[in-house]
């Protein structure tokens, strides 16, 4: 009897050695282009006559043109880049042996096997299987990262925190990415399975795998539910009835769980942020250093023109007009690998979105793009450039229509609200880092209006440059006599009054008489319009170069029932001042939920259980009931933990106490989430220190 007897994979020396031990798997994972080591126990002792040759192959059709199946033989040394074995040591049928995968092998399950001939005999055995991954510690690999602390941060740290808000009012809820917990490696390798391209040809899809910039588009279109068999579902109504509301998530780990055992049907609801977390987590499990990236007023141009048209009407209503639309954020990806179809310089960052905005290619997948060459305005480049280009750059266009008489009237355009404060966690905190530099040029630069000259000569070659030019002279408009703006005057929370005043300044030195439209609307943050929560006309007097100020006053029991868990109100002004342009005035604000106080009641110690302790006061003078409390944090909570509270007299504090047992040493995040029936998503978040 020949053949093989055991296989010891080494484990843990090999998951230390390829920055993978923090898989929770049974199976081997490494990283390619790496040494790794296992030792087997044959028969019978290797050598007099006997030589061993592996088959190392991945996915359903392995070939060896295709590079998804190596023949490789069992030798003294091994030689080249390609697939390679080494016999380190033979001793008592014991061979100790080094494997060695090309850096640019597919990603992905395979399997090993052996096959040992002895005197024109041979006998072949499986070995079992591992899983490869992509390596950024190593210089030959397209995902190469040098810096360590980046490194640590993009591809090992399994929670963070995501930006969210308004420009003017910028806030972070915390997000468990969790790549490391038991089944999320499965789970992700298994997005690839379920990939249009793997049900059309898998052969190719499989070979592809090699590269980041195919895995990093696959993922984003399959994060979305919208063509294949995605993981998400999108919901921006305001009503999330069927599912969850998109912001009561807390992290990744949930919604792909929930994805797999429902035999991958989507997940109901996500957001943007939610997408953006989701492939974050696909994107670091399997290796690509990546990033959650959010850009504040960002613009969605559908029609490839570089500007967004918004649209009011003569009472100062908002309307549901055209397809444009500007959201208050919008979260994507960026994943760090080389861009080989592109000289080197456009290497780095590449943006991925996978909130399904718009198609590409017949399908709702976006990217990968380069920072870099957006920076520049190449929009006729690959892939998706005039989309995300047009998210940081596009002009906003204010528009006046009276259904009535059919009269449409330009009103303002603005070159410099888009793309603001465009932001991303920073690298080893939870503070902001602004990279709105790396997306353009300085907002009213030379070389900002310049690259916005040639992104729009690529896009519309047919526009001359006397056209493009005549564009930018077109927007001197009239200058208005009047300028306004809406003011806080009051701290705004959810339960009290909202205070505000409209002020109006007189530009000129004659008096005016200004009539002027008021509503306001609760609103979803991509500016989905739910409800007319208030209106108000007044006609108001100005002298020379007078300012006044309006009250606003908006009544709790006016917004109570349409405010949805962005807590966003959208006020607006149209002001009229006989025979000349109107005013519009509009602002978006949000509403601060009462806060959550979270504490660890002691020093967290890895397999202790520790209590922590959760203070809420119910801020509202009636009753709070359908209460309910979700827990999460890699590393300190197997799954999430859901506690029911009981009802909330008025003004009165409830406590809830619960355990965690922490698993891994280090900084983690604990992630609580609160929704009853008058707040529907308050957040907390609790980082805490575990030592051995």
């Amino acid at each position: 009897m020949s053949g093989l007897q055991s296989v010891d994979w080494q484990i843990s020396l090999n998951e230390q050695a390829h920055h993978t031990d923090k898989f929770s798997s049974q199976e081997l994972v490494v990283r390619r282009g790496q040494l790794f080591y296992m030792s087997l126990t044959v028969y019978r002792c290797l050598g007099c006559n006997r030589s061993a040759t592996f088959t190392a192959s991945t996915g359903p059709y392995p070939s060896e043109s295709a590079k998804t199946k190596a023949v490789f033989p069992l030798s003294n040394r091994i030689s080249g880049t390609g697939w390679g074995a080494q016999l380190l040591n033979n001793k008592n049928n014991v061979l100790s042996i080094s494997i060695l995968s090309p850096a640019d092998a597919p990603i992905g399950r395979y399997t090993l096997s052996i096959e040992i001939s002895y005197e024109g005999n041979d006998s072949t055995t499986e070995v079992g299987t591992f899983i490869l991954l992509f390596n950024p510690w190593l210089q030959a690999d397209s995902v190469f990262m040098s810096n360590h602390d980046e490194r640590e941060e993009y591809v090992q740290e399994d929670a963070g925190v995501i930006f969210v808000g308004r420009t003017s009012y910028i806030s972070k809820i915390g997000w468990n990415y969790g790549q490391f917990e038991e089944g999320i490696l499965n789970i992700c390798l298994s997005l690839l399975d379920n990939s249009l391209n793997f049900r059309r040809d898998p052969a190719t899809d499989v070979a592809r795998r090699d590269d980041p910039q195919y895995i990093g588009r696959v993922l984003s279109a399959m994060i979305n539910a919208n063509d294949d068999y995605g993981v998400i579902s999108g919901n921006w109504s305001g009503n999330y009835a069927g599912g969850q509301d998109p912001r009561n998530w807390n992290g990744s780990v949930e919604i792909l769980k929930q994805w797999q055992s429902s035999g991958f049907r989507p997940v109901r609801y996500g957001q943007c942020w939610v997408f953006a977390g989701t492939l974050n987590t696909a994107l670091r499990c399997l290796g690509i250093p990546s990033r959650v990236i959010t850009n504040f007023n960002s613009a969605h141009d559908t029609d490839k023109n570089l500007s967004v048209d918004v649209y009011y009407d003569p009472r100062g209503w908002p309307m549901d007009k055209g397809s444009d639309s500007v959201w208050n954020f919008h979260v994507w990806n960026e994943g760090w690998f080389a861009r080989t179809d592109l000289s080197p310089s456009y290497s780095g960052w590449q943006v991925l979105d996978a909130t399904p905005q718009e198609r590409s290619q017949g399908v709702f997948q976006c990217g990968p793009a380069s920072v870099v060459a957006l920076r520049e305005g190449n929009v006729d480049w690959d892939y998706d450039m005039p989309f995300i280009f047009a998210e940081v750059n596009a002009d906003r266009i204010t528009w006046i229509y009276d259904a009535w008489t059919g009269a449409l009237k330009k009103n303002f355009s603005n070159t410099h609200t888009i793309g603001k404060n465009i932001s991303t966690k920073a690298v080893g905190s939870n503070s902001r880092m602004d990279v709105t530099e790396k997306y353009k040029y300085p907002e009213g630069s030379s070389q900002e209006r310049q690259v916005f000259e040639k992104a729009l000569g690529k896009l519309q070659p047919s526009m001359s440059l006397h056209a493009t030019s005549a564009r930018v002279f077109s927007r001197e408009e009239r200058e208005p006599s009047i300028s306004g703006k809406f003011k806080i005057t009051d701290i705004l929370t959810v339960g009290k009054e909202v205070n505000m005043a409209l002020v109006l300044r007189n530009l000129t030195g004659d008096s005016k008489t200004v009539t002027v439209n008021m509503t306001a609307w609760t609103i979803v943050y991509n500016g989905t319009l739910v409800h007319k929560v208030w209106k108000e006309s007044v006609t108001l007097s100005l002298g020379p170069n007078e300012e006044i100020q309006h009250p606003v006053k908006i009544a709790y029991a006016l917004y109570e029932k349409y405010l949805k868990a962005d807590n966003m109100i959208r006020a607006t002004a149209v002001c009229e001042i006989s025979d000349e342009t109107e005013v519009v005035v509009e602002r978006d604000i949000i509403l601060e939920n009462p806060t959550l106080t979270l504490e660890v009641l002691d020093q967290a110690r890895v397999q202790k259980p520790v209590t922590v302790q959760i203070l809420f006061s119910n801020p509202l003078d009636e009753l709070v009931k359908d209460c309910k409390l979700i827990a999460e944090g890699s590393g300190l909570l197997q799954g999430t933990l859901e506690i029911d509270m009981p009802n909330l007299s008025p003004r009165e504090q409830s406590q809830v106490d619960f355990e965690i047992l922490p698993t891994r040493s280090g900084t983690k995040q604990l992630l609580v989430n609160l929704s009853c029936n008058k707040f529907s998503a308050i957040k907390g978040m609790l980082p805490i220190k575990v030592v051995e």
